[in-house]
């Protein structure tokens, strides 16, 4: 059964699920009743970052145009356009064992595309999650539901995997961003 976390609740991932070296970080939301003129387009995104807090390089950041890291350890699965239906819009596998020593820390991303031009926000956006899920057999191990906490944000981070004692840990963040994917970019040391 899994873990459901509230906002900055920490939890063990393969300290509690022993042999596990392989997850599924789906994303998942659905927009509201919206009539601007234009489509909703989100976007999953993840960074990887160092003890610094920081990325290494733009190859550290995954997202559509960037779909896996330097080494294939971790690797998003596409660009769902509208969000429609029920299950995870995207989803990005990691390999945990094979995810580069200097990584410290993968941080999940949802990022509203063109927010700005469109006149889009978070407060637009419903039933945002992220979950860890055992590719092996398909077990939600961890959920993490963002709520309605948002109105003028663009971005949120969603929640982060981190390395701890040498074992994976997942933290519920939940912060939320104005100034969108640019924002995070300026803030995790990519120059866009």
């Amino acid at each position: 059964m899994a873990v459901n976390l509230s906002k900055g609740q920490k939890v063990d991932l393969t300290k509690t699920n022993p042999g596990l070296s392989k997850v599924v970080v789906g994303l998942g939301w659905d927009v509201n009743k919206y009539d601007g003129g234009s489509e909703f387009d989100l976007d999953a995104s993840a960074f990887c970052l160092r003890d610094t807090g920081k990325a290494g390089s733009e190859a550290d950041f995954i997202f559509y145009n960037n779909k896996t890291n330097a080494n294939g350890a971790i690797e998003l699965s596409g660009d769902n356009r509208s969000g429609e239906g029920a299950g995870d819009d995207e989803t990005i596998k990691i390999n945990l064992g094979a995810v580069p020593a200097e990584v410290q820390k993968i941080s999940f991303c949802i990022t509203i595309h063109d927010a700005e031009e469109r006149r889009q926000n978070f407060g637009q956006v419903a039933n945002a999650y992220v979950r860890i899920v055992n590719p092996d057999n398909g077990q939600e191990l961890i959920r993490y539901d963002l709520g309605e906490d948002f109105s003028v944000e663009t971005a949120v981070v969603a929640g982060e995997l981190y390395k701890h004692g040498g074992e994976w840990k997942f933290n519920a963040v939940g912060s939320g961003y104005r100034e969108g994917l640019a924002g995070l970019c300026r803030d995790f040391g990519i120059n866009t």
